[in-house]
């Protein structure tokens, strides 16, 4: 499988930027496992060099680069010869740069963390040398924080040089039904495995969910099975508190106050450390459709599914995995799967339903699409414009023989609460089948083949 699922964009962006001729100044950035490398490898192929920096002194970095260049030049004499220092190292990049040519550094903040004077020496050869050039220069980073303070941040000495900028984030539902093909199966799928590209190409697309956990997450030997931990050992410095809140939302604790009684942290505690996971991307906070980003409604979330099912299956179970019992956890997760399945399975309706937004496939264009909730009260996802004052208030149901008359009437108990002034409602139902349709004119039903048959046909 192809790690450029829905790349296309971003490819599209770089490759118009190559044929500007300029100098371009390009920060690459998101978080590990997203793509980041094989993106710039797709990009630069014959026309440039990624040059990889590691988490070790200035002198055996200088001497690596020194060999790389070296190869990718032809250049004898600098392989067997090093750069004394950063200096010596960009003046390389000048005299190379009179014809087009892509230096992409990956991993950046690594050498900031060895040799905080780099933004500064950079900054100084690209105002004076390497801005007149055609060197095309792309710095990448995996540390979010990192890469916005010490990049681009305003206080950095490279702050306003960057020509532009690229944040990587999670590839779409729609791409993995593409590689999956069935749209049950693909919302299976991307339940445990997500939108990192780095985990979907750990699947078999040919074996059902269950023997893809079993054969690439329970195992002890496997890539997936420790790479949650690894992650977040390599981006937090206290990673026990981490893993405590991050287990407590996966449990299904997703307001602040509940997390603090269930770690035994306190709420400012609990509130300073979903700061940093937020601003990691491994969280998210989510509030009712109808409040403003003020509201101390919010509720955190796992921002990747695959660390949503580690946390949930498999964190509490390694004891087990270890021993070789992968198979006896796998039959344990069974009877919760479709429960944690539908959870995922209202981010996918999003999704859906943005694209019927689009094709302008739905009674009215909506402007605003979430989850909406007060106190008992909940609606999986309400799609709104209030400019004309209508709305659809959507229930997603990951089962079978689904009782149309039973859901709307709660739904339409439920819409009742929520408060928008509306003149137009509609209700829609998101499920794998149905005991039977409805001819109500205000109700819309989308079952498997239904879904299938809109996102086969972008």
């Amino acid at each position: 499988m192809s790690v450029f699922i829905d790349r296309e964009r971003e490819l599209s962006l770089l490759d118009k930027r190559f044929g500007s001729n300029r100098s371009e100044f390009v920060i690459i950035y998101g978080r590990r496992r997203i793509g980041k490398s094989e993106l710039i490898d797709q990009f630069i192929k014959n026309n440039g060099i990624r040059l990889l920096a590691r988490e070790e002194s200035k002198t055996l970095q200088l001497r690596i680069f020194a060999e790389k260049l070296g190869d990718f030049f032809g250049d004898e004499l600098l392989r067997k010869t090093e750069f004394r220092g950063w200096d010596g190292f960009f003046e390389y990049l000048y005299k190379k740069a009179d014809e087009r040519i892509i230096v992409a550094i990956d991993e950046f903040p690594y050498l900031i963390k060895e040799d905080p004077a780099i933004p500064s020496i950079l900054q100084d050869y690209w105002d004076n040398k390497l801005k007149e050039t055609k060197l095309f220069l792309i710095l990448c980073g995996s540390s979010i924080s990192m890469m916005e303070s010490k990049v681009m941040g305003y206080k950095s000495p490279l702050y306003g040089r960057r020509t532009g900028q690229l944040l990587l984030k999670q590839i779409r539902f729609i791409h993995i039904l593409d590689y999956i093909g069935s749209f049950e199966r693909a919302v299976e799928f991307y339940s445990v495995f997500g939108g990192t590209p780095a985990y979907i190409i750990e699947t078999d697309p040919e074996k059902d969910v269950f023997t893809n956990i079993e054969d690439t997450v329970l195992r002890e030997d496997s890539f997936l099975y420790r790479d949650v931990e690894f992650v977040l050992r390599q981006e937090l410095t206290e990673p026990r508190y981490y893993f405590s809140i991050l287990q407590s939302i996966a449990k299904g604790n997703h307001r602040i106050g509940l997390i603090a009684n269930d770690t035994g942290l306190s709420v400012s505690i609990v509130n300073k450390y979903l700061s940093v996971l937020n601003d990691l991307q491994l969280v998210y906070r989510m509030l009712p459709v109808t409040e403003s980003y003020k509201s101390r409604k919010g509720m955190y979330f796992l921002a990747d599914n695959m660390f949503d099912f580690w946390f949930r299956f498999v964190y509490p179970d390694m004891e087990e995995i270890e021993k070789g019992k992968g198979a006896m956890v796998a039959q344990n997760i069974k009877p919760r799967f479709n429960q944690y399945v539908g959870r995922h399975f209202e981010t996918i309706v999003q999704e859906i339903l943005e694209v019927l937004n689009e094709r302008e496939l739905l009674p009215f264009r909506f402007t605003s699409v979430g989850k909406w909730w007060h106190k008992e009260e909940e609606i999986d996802v309400v799609a709104l414009n209030e400019k004309i004052k209508s709305v659809i208030f959507c229930e997603c149901k990951w089962s079978d023989n689904v009782n149309v008359s039973k859901i709307i009437r709660n739904l339409r108990e439920k819409a009742r609460f929520v408060p928008v002034e509306s003149e137009k409602e509609y209700y829609m139902i998101f499920a794998k089948s149905f005991q039977k349709r409805t001819d109500e004119e205000d109700v819309i039903l989308y079952d498997l083949e239904d879904m299938e048959r809109l996102l086969m046909t972008h």
